[in-house]
C-alpha cells in the first residue's frame, strides 16, 4: 500500500509539472505574437503612402518611382516622353506607390496632389497645368487626373477609359509597369495633339486548345458502357456455346 501511495504522488507531480510547461509554452507563444504584432504595425503604418508623405512641390524628376518598380532604362524612357508633353503646355508626370494609406484611395491620392502642387506656384510664373498618373503596385490600381485647363482636350471619360483599360491591362496580364505608363502617355498624347482618340486596347482571346479526352456531357451520352457490355456476354456465351456444340 505504501509503495502504491508514493506511486500515485510521483505520477500526480509529473502530471502536475506537464501542465506546468504546457501553461509556459501557451503564455510564451502568446508574448512571441504579440510581440510580432507591435512590431509590424508600425512598420506597415511606415510603408503607407498619403498625400503628406510626398513632395510639397512638383519634383524636379517627372517620374516619382517611389515603388522602385521601374528599370533605369525604362524610367529613363517614361521620363523623356513626360517632358515632350511641355511641348502642349503640360506638365505630365508618373507616381508609383507600394501600397495607400487606409481609407485612403487613388482617385483621391491624385485629386489632393493636383490642389497641394497647384496651390501656391512660384511668383511670376504661370506653370502648366498638371496631368498625374498614379500606379499602386499593392493592388495594381491604376488612376488619372489633370487640373482643370485640360478638361476640353482630355474630357474626364477619356481619363477613367485610359486608366481603367490602357493602364490597367499590362499589369494584368504581368508586373509590366513600363508598358503601363509607356501605353498611356501615347494615347493621351495622340488626342493632345489633336488626333483622334486611339480607343482602348484590344484583348487577345487565347484560343482554346482542342483535346482528345471527351467531356463529361460526351462520355454521358455515350454507347461505350453498352457496347462493353454487349461484348462482355458475347465472349462469355460464345465459348459456352462453341464448348456445348462441340462435346455433344
Amino acid at each position: 500500500m505504501p509503495e502504491r501511495s508514493g506511486n500515485g504522488r510521483l505520477v500526480a507531480s509529473c502530471t502536475m509539472a506537464l501542465a506546468s510547461v504546457t501553461r509556459l509554452r501557451r503564455s510564451l507563444l502568446s508574448l512571441v505574437l504579440a510581440l510580432g504584432l507591435v512590431l509590424v504595425a508600425p512598420v506597415a503604418a511606415a510603408l503607407a503612402v498619403s498625400a503628406a508623405d510626398l513632395p510639397a512641390r512638383p519634383p524636379a524628376e517627372h517620374v516619382l518611382d517611389g515603388a522602385k518598380v521601374l528599370s533605369r532604362a525604362g524610367k529613363a524612357e517614361i521620363e523623356h516622353q513626360l517632358e515632350s508633353f511641355s511641348a502642349e503646355r503640360v506638365d505630365a508626370r508618373l507616381i508609383t506607390l507600394t501600397r495607400l494609406d487606409y481609407g485612403l484611395g487613388l482617385d483621391s491620392l491624385a485629386n489632393r496632389l493636383l490642389e497641394r502642387w497647384s496651390a501656391d506656384p512660384p511668383a511670376g510664373s504661370s506653370p502648366d497645368p498638371l496631368l498625374l498618373l498614379l500606379i499602386d503596385t499593392q493592388t495594381r490600381a491604376t488612376a488619372i487626373a489633370a487640373q482643370a485647363p485640360l478638361d476640353r482636350q482630355l474630357p474626364t471619360e477619356l481619363l477613367e477609359s485610359t486608366a481603367a483599360t490602357t493602364m490597367a491591362q499590362p499589369l494584368r496580364s504581368g508586373d509590366r509597369y513600363r508598358q503601363s505608363a509607356v501605353d498611356a502617355l501615347q494615347r493621351l498624347a495622340t488626342v493632345l495633339q489633336g488626333g483622334e482618340d486611339p480607343g482602348e486596347p484590344v484583348v487577345e482571346e487565347t484560343a482554346a486548345v482542342v483535346s482528345n479526352i471527351p467531356t463529361r456531357e460526351e462520355t454521358s451520352s455515350s454507347n461505350a458502357f453498352t457496347w462493353v457490355i454487349v461484348l462482355l456476354v458475347v465472349g462469355t456465351v460464345v465459348p459456352m456455346l462453341t464448348w456445348w456444340v462441340f462435346s455433344r
